[in-house]
């Protein structure tokens, strides 16, 4: 029989954030209590700020019974000439019953003593409080608070309690809280709880109540009224979705509202305003023709006719950060651009200050600059010399805006405040650029630097601290990764790709390493880190990955010309026919494997079959063959299979003549060499 669930768990308000993390595993735990009780069927789940709930349609009201079979000792074992022995008895006696009800079976090609029990199902009324409690006690919001004299725990005291099975309240006690059939609405609209006898008593109370139960509701009216003030006024609102993700769970009946601030404060940089405004008090900008306006879009969850209170107070609230802010922008401006202080903040203990990774920045730059300042000059049309002049005043502002007050306020700020600072103390804009996009790209989405010279100093300033922190054995571990050293390696692919820079990571290891005190690892550690992120880094078969570092020079990491052979192989294996193919291939692997490369001669006067010479001839043009890029070569190798097969089944390799044999060996070998110079095919699975 099934008859519906409903459990509303009951809270004071929740906060958004420990929430919205949360959030994609909530209904997974509560899935698994249900497989658990074997009880999993399909269900809903929405929150509201004071609410949890999980809707059933149909739930089981009885467990399926369940069959369990054990085995015990061989017969032979368990009777001696017909007369049981303890292992009989103890295996009766773990059953539970007499040795009559024993019963025998065949296992391993054995005759054993067997008995099948069946485990009548409980009702599931009598589990749901325990499986309410396992669910409630899986779910990780970071912090939790005790509440009364409980010695449980969650994220915030639990205030009711409402089980429905069916239309019957399901009786049971969770934090101190009898179950009872009733809820509670909006604030605003009424404190007295509601009785609920049935399921849609609950639904279409809360409703009235003034409860928007379905998260998704709350986000469509929110963008509803949103997109109804923007066609009113003629500006657009900037929907951060994470902050729409924040209103959505902090409402049970969202308005949007339209306030503004002093048009003054717009002196502030816009990302300062629009900082102060998210973070602080949950408004969202207003923009005209890409313009920040003085205005703000905030969603509350009153009840009323007349918000204009409401507006009035969140006008009042955001006019001190505001001017905060803006004195905080006057006093960096009088203070200007200036690293002094930074010489007493340590970066990491063995690495010294700020400044000395400024020192260390700098000259990495500059090493990188001797590599590419003729592709920035390039670019920007500047001479070599005024782009390293720009390139040094870059690196030595990069963290001045760290000393600001703003960016101690904000701290997301760091970077774009600097550029801002140095564009209104005259700095050249080449400068601020840089400075702006220093850290960047931040993730996997984020955007690269938009010039090669501001690149170098994002560059720069990752290899720093990817090599800083390797040299005090700071390293990554599974779990862990507090400087976001996997994030660094993989903003460093990104720019060398976008750029197309020639770029070999040991080369240029090697070349900055006597910046650090460092012990004999320090470079093979680093080369294995680099090369575990590339795994990460592409979507393609990991053993193309393999395949292509295996045939690399054992030393070397360069990254472009990696970039190109990865995509060269993915492309040749994901081609149709290429298993058919492959399999010729993996054959000259094997047969390849215990020569020594670098000693391969073919002998002419030596091939004395036809299909040897005809596998000859044709590799021999492809040898000589023009490629445009190692997919066209891997092409042309590929090209061989025919010639091959005719080889491999016309021509003897391991013949008992050893001049013949090692001829044909070195003729097989000097194919699998040529394969080797983009990827070392015997590594790829396919």
């Amino acid at each position: 029989m099934l008859h519906t669930l409903l459990i509303e768990i009951g809270v004071e308000e929740l906060p958004a954030l420990p929430l919205l993390n949360e959030l994609e595993q909530i209904e997974r735990k509560w899935a698994d209590v249900l497989s658990g009780a074997s009880l999993l069927c399909a269900f809903e789940f929405y929150y509201t700020p004071r609410r949890l709930v999980l809707w059933h349609r149909e739930f089981p009201a009885l467990q399926p019974e369940r069959v369990e079979e054990l085995f015990g000792a061989p017969v032979d074992v368990a009777y001696k000439n017909g007369v049981a022995t303890p292992a009989a008895e103890g295996f009766a006696k773990k059953c539970g019953v007499s040795l009559d009800a024993i019963g025998r079976s065949v296992k391993g090609g054995k005759e054993v003593l067997y008995y099948r029990k069946v485990h009548a199902g409980q009702p599931s009324e009598t589990l749901l409080e325990s499986m309410i409690q396992t669910w409630l006690s899986s779910l990780s919001f970071g912090k939790s608070m005790r509440w009364g004299s409980l010695s449980e725990s969650f994220i915030r005291p639990v205030r009711w309690v409402n089980v429905l099975l069916g239309e019957r309240l399901v009786d049971m006690q969770l934090f101190g809280v009898r179950s009872s059939a009733q809820t509670y609405v909006h604030r605003m609209h009424s404190f007295e709880p509601l009785h609920v006898s049935t399921p849609q008593d609950y639904f279409d109370g809360i409703e009235a109540g003034r409860v928007t139960l379905f998260p998704e509701l709350r986000r469509q009216k929110i963008l509803s009224e949103f997109a109804k003030l923007s066609a009113r006024e003629g500006f657009e609102i900037e929907i951060d979705e994470a902050l729409l993700g924040e209103v959505v769970a902090i409402t049970e009946q969202p308005t949007a509202l339209l306030g503004s601030f002093d048009e003054a404060f717009l002196r502030l940089p816009p990302e300062a305003i629009i900082t102060s405004m998210k973070e602080h008090q949950r408004y969202f900008p207003v923009f005209k023709d890409g313009v920040l306006q003085n205005r703000f879009v905030v969603v509350s969850n009153a009840l009323c006719d007349d918000f204009s209170k409401v507006i009035e107070g969140n006008e009042r609230v955001l006019r001190p950060r505001l001017s905060d802010a803006l004195f905080f922008y006057e006093n960096d401006l009088k203070r200007g651009l200036c690293t002094q202080g930074l010489e007493k903040v340590v970066f990491i203990n063995g690495l010294g200050t700020l400044q000395d990774k400024i020192a260390r920045e700098e000259q990495i730059a500059l090493g990188l600059f001797a590599r590419y300042g003729a592709q920035i000059a390039a670019q920007n049309g500047k001479s070599v010399e005024e782009n390293e002049a720009l390139l040094r005043r870059s690196v030595s502002l990069a963290k001045a805006d760290l000393m600001s007050e703003m960016v101690y306020e904000f701290t997301e700020l760091q970077g774009l405040m600097g550029s801002y600072y140095a564009l209104a103390l005259g700095e050249a804009p080449e400068v601020a650029l840089c400075i702006k996009e220093q850290y960047l790209p931040t993730g996997e989405e984020s955007a690269l630097p938009s010039t090669l010279l501001s690149a170098l100093v994002a560059m720069a300033i990752k290899l720093d601290t990817l090599m800083g922190l390797f040299s005090v054995n700071q390293l990554p571990t599974g779990s862990r990764d507090p400087f976001a050293l996997r994030r660094a390696v993989n903003g460093l692919v990104r720019i060398i790709l976008a750029y197309r820079l020639e770029f070999d990571f040991v080369e240029v290891i090697e070349s900055f390493k006597g910046l650090y005190a460092h012990d004999e690892r320090f470079i093979s550690n680093l080369r294995s880190f680099i090369q575990e992120r590339l795994f990460g880094f592409y979507s393609v078969n990991p053993s193309i990955i393999e395949a292509v570092l295996g045939a690399s020079d054992e030393a070397a990491l360069p990254i472009e010309r990696i970039d190109r052979k990865i995509r060269a192989v993915h492309a040749i294996v994901s081609s149709d026919g290429f298993a058919e193919r492959f399999s010729t291939f993996k054959r000259v692997a094997n047969i390849t494997k215990d020569l020594d490369m670098s000693t391969l001669h073919v002998n002419e006067s030596l091939l004395i079959e036809a299909p040897e010479r005809a596998l000859y001839e044709a590799f021999t043009v492809v040898c000589a063959g023009s490629f445009e890029g190692y997919e066209e070569r891997l092409d042309a190798l590929f090209s061989l299979k025919p010639q091959l097969d005719a080889f491999f089944d016309g021509v003897m390799v391991n013949a008992e003549d050893e001049a013949l044999r090692q001829n044909r060996r070195a003729l097989v070998g000097g194919i699998y060499q040529a394969l080797l110079y983009v990827a070392d095919i015997k590594k790829i699975s396919v």
